[in-house]
């Protein structure tokens, strides 16, 4: 089986470590296009640093949460056994043995007395950070929340993300207990996140995008690339990780491979469209309900004939939503450009305009 290795990231690992090396202030968002490594470069930094540091990792991607009960059993990783009295006991027993792991440990009668409670949240919040203090007399917690985009609509006496960000706040600027770390492709919601004053001077934002040029061809030097077929990985794939890994596990024929995988991307692209020409493509922002129709999007599209890539303000808002909502295009809502999602979609957007 080919091992395909973690490569390069070195300019976002380095930011981070210089992050880690001080004390926690402010939250820290990762972001960045679909599938351009954000996870696979926490896992690696994970697996990096050295044990004066403690890993709590939370994915929420796949994960349906409507009600407390479905957050704290994302949140929290239960552990059966003998029944412990407080945090402090518990965060002292485990504290030798404490690796990387998928949620905040609680033991189950801890866990359950917190359930019990009416108001869930102020036990949940209060649990965390009694038990963040007693880790962090011995080492440094990291909280890493991956796909948090998930909690960002959900009402639960209250929108729940602003429960979240205090308590996130709370833990950095204020405590300076432990490092947060969110990690989101959704460029809407890190739009959202980005524009919020409760957010000024208290995040920052790093953003993980697609492999250079350079890099892209380092990384197919490692598996044997010839010059052609390195330009071709290029042409079709740009830096997309995911697509050039598609690449390298495939041997033989890499044009056909790649020509492959722009037919399913313009049949996807072009579904899109469909469905805006019959029924209307509708998405959901928040409450709010848009609808496109195709005039909409090739218009929209047509603005990629020549350009890369637009700035934010360029395209009208329901079209922008759309458009990135369905995962075609990409908002980095530091810098207020519109892409598209990869080297592969620019193509498709220019094949599927030019077929009108």
């Amino acid at each position: 089986m080919k091992r395909i290795q973690f490569h390069d990231r070195e300019r976002e690992i380095n930011e981070l470590m210089k992050i880690l090396d001080v004390e926690p202030s402010l939250i820290t968002f990762i972001y960045g296009p679909i599938n351009s490594g954000k996870t696979t470069m926490i896992d690696h930094l994970i697996k990096k640093l050295p044990e004066d540091y403690v890993f709590f990792y939370v994915n929420l991607r796949g994960r349906f949460i409507t009600d407390y009960e479905d957050l704290l059993n994302v949140l929290f990783e239960i552990y059966e056994g003998d029944v412990v009295n407080n945090v402090t006991e518990y965060a002292k027993s485990i504290l030798k043995d404490l690796g990387a792991v998928s949620g905040i440990p609680i033991p189950i009668n801890l866990f359950e007395q917190i359930f019990e409670k009416k108001d869930k949240s102020k036990d949940v919040f209060k649990y965390m950070e009694q038990f963040f203090i007693e880790i962090s007399k011995k080492r440094t917690p990291v909280l890493i929340i991956d796909e948090l985009q998930v909690v960002g609509d959900i009402k639960i006496n209250g929108l729940l993300m602003y429960k979240l960000f205090n308590f996130f706040i709370r833990l950095t600027k204020e405590l300076h207990l432990c490092h947060v770390f969110a990690v989101s492709s959704d460029s809407l919601f890190i739009e959202q996140v980005y524009s919020e004053a409760m957010l000024q001077g208290r995040s920052r934002h790093l953003l993980v995008d697609d492999f250079s040029e350079e890099t892209t061809m380092d990384f197919l030097d490692a598996y044997g690339f010839t010059d052609v077929e390195k330009e071709l990985a290029w042409k079709y794939c740009g830096g997309k990780p995911i697509y050039l890994v598609e690449l390298v596990t495939t041997e033989e024929n890499r044009k056909k491979k790649a020509e492959e995988m722009l037919g399913i991307r313009i049949g996807q692209i072009e579904g899109v469209i469909e469905d805006a020409r019959e029924f209307g493509y509708k998405v959901f922002y928040g409450e709010e309900r848009i609808v496109l129709d195709e005039a909409h999007i090739r218009e929209s599209l047509e603005e990629f004939r020549d350009r890369d890539y637009l700035k934010a303000s360029e395209l009208s808002k329901s079209v922008k939503l759309g458009l990135i909502k369905a995962n075609i295009l990409f908002l980095d809502p530091v810098k207020q450009i519109i892409k598209p999602q990869s080297r592969l979609d620019l193509l498709v957007i220019r094949e599927v305009i030019s077929d009108a």
